[in-house]
């Protein structure tokens, strides 16, 4: 049959719901409610009892449940449950979040019944569920490449930021080098000069010895 139970609750609180008056869907989708965390943090999730598999999407302090056989898969009833919600916030908006118990039952309860049976029993909901699902994967796929391309572009930003600074260190090291051999050259400069002026002194001296006076004298007789 396809989905057979459908349900509209904030917190513990049901607003709306349709379904075969039958069975006990009403009962365990209460349940349910008791079992799904407290908060305002989204989720999908599926429980399984016997030969049905309960659906519920939580998204905005809203759960939108639904009870399916087991045999009809999860994307149809999801894609069911995004539209209910869709449909539900459009149509009550800001109230929803104040609304007593079942106010949005007798109105609202008439769309539940008239979106399972089309999710249910038209062909043309399979197929376009289906491209919206492919839809929504390549979203999904390309929100990830975005976040893997920001957190990349973080760590280049960072790769930038380093390489800047290494940059900078190799340009003062440069810099230091080029005084530092300066600083070498002129060292080296003097103290050759200094050993020239020694040497030619000490020649001077020892001339002047040798020739018995500064004007060597007896050397040019």
């Amino acid at each position: 049959m396809g989905i057979l139970y459908a349900m509209v609750a904030r917190g513990s609180v049901v607003l709306a719901e349709f379904g075969d008056k039958v069975t006990n869907a009403g009962k365990t989708a209460r349940l349910l409610l008791d079992k799904i965390p407290a908060g305002n943090n989204d989720s999908n999730v599926s429980y399984s009892q016997d030969l049905y598999i309960f659906h519920v999407k939580k998204t905005d302090g809203l759960t939108v449940l639904c009870m399916a056989e087991d045999n009809f898969g999860r994307r149809i009833p999801f894609s069911f449950l995004e539209d209910i919600h869709l449909r539900f916030v459009r149509t009550y908006g800001r109230t929803v979040h104040s609304a007593a118990a079942y106010a949005m039952n007798d109105e609202f309860s008439r769309v539940l019944g008239q979106q399972m049976d089309h999710y249910t029993n038209d062909t043309n909901a399979d197929r376009i569920n289906r491209l919206k699902g492919e839809m929504s994967q390549v979203r999904s796929v390309m929100i990830e490449n975005i976040e893997k391309v920001l957190e990349r572009g973080d760590r280049l930003a960072i790769l930038v930021d380093k390489t800047a600074t290494m940059q900078g260190n190799t340009l003062r090291f440069r810099r230091q080098s080029k005084r530092f051999k300066n600083t070498i050259w002129w060292k080296n400069f003097r103290l050759s000069t200094a050993l020239i002026l020694a040497l030619l002194l000490s020649g001077y001296g020892i001339m002047a010895f040798l020739c018995h006076g500064l004007l060597f004298p007896s050397c040019f007789k």
